[in-house]
């Protein structure tokens, strides 16, 4: 299949790609959740939720591999470096009880996946206590074991989490596209210094192209 994608076409085959759907998490995108507390307008990446459930919902029609990761911490804090929860000035901190539960923590309802984007039988769920979702996860051999060469990235944030993935994939030698209107940021220059970042250099990390080039290329248009 072909992606019409900037700077140049990516290319890829369905059964060696997995979409990558980074911390569409209640915490990040819901009034309440860890995200708010910081101090950040929400509303700027619950806006990409209709994107992301068209993306979704056709490649799961098409029968891609479809891999979904959270943020998450163990309830006692063991794999939470104190200068991650002691960056900043927020209300509440990872760990802390929010009005979703406990910042970040695994199991807690605010780090659950949006309803709108729930993990169906058998997708994997990958909890990750850093920002990129290789660290500390095993997922590198897990790709490796499935046969994936090249991955479908969406989710948030742009600049943090997305990117840092972004960043890992390449080094391991995956090829990495980014939906441009599947990714949003708290504020709106990150994501573009994101995207001008991604593919500067022919390339360099990884692809970007709207969602609609990738629907046309899988078929669902």
């Amino acid at each position: 299949m072909r992606v019409s994608a900037n700077p140049f076409a990516f290319e890829f085959e369905l059964a060696r790609t997995a979409l990558v759907i980074i911390d569409m998490q209640r915490d990040f995108i819901e009034p309440g959740g860890f995200g708010e507390t910081l101090g950040n307008d929400v509303s700027r990446l619950s806006s990409i939720v209709p994107a992301c459930v068209r993306v979704l919902a056709a490649w799961r029609r098409a029968g891609g591999k479809v891999l979904h990761t959270r943020e998450a911490h163990r309830a006692d804090l063991s794999d939470c470096p104190p200068a991650k929860r002691q960056r900043g000035q927020p209300t509440l901190r990872i760990g802390d009880v929010g009005p979703m539960g406990r910042i970040l923590v695994a199991g807690e309802p605010g780090n659950q996946i949006i309803p709108a984007l729930a993990p169906s039988p058998g997708e994997w769920v990958i909890d990750k206590p850093g920002k990129g979702m290789f660290y500390a996860t095993g997922l590198h051999e897990r790709l490796q074991g499935a046969g994936i060469s090249h991955l479908v990235f969406m989710g948030v944030t742009a600049e943090v989490c997305v990117q840092t993935s972004m960043r890992e994939a390449n080094d391991r030698g995956y090829d990495g596209l980014l939906l441009e209107d599947c990714t949003e940021s708290y504020f709106p220059e990150f994501k573009t210094a994101t995207l001008d970042m991604i593919r500067a250099q022919g390339a360099i990390v990884g692809w970007t192209a709207p969602s609609a080039d990738l629907l046309a290329a899988i078929g669902a248009q």
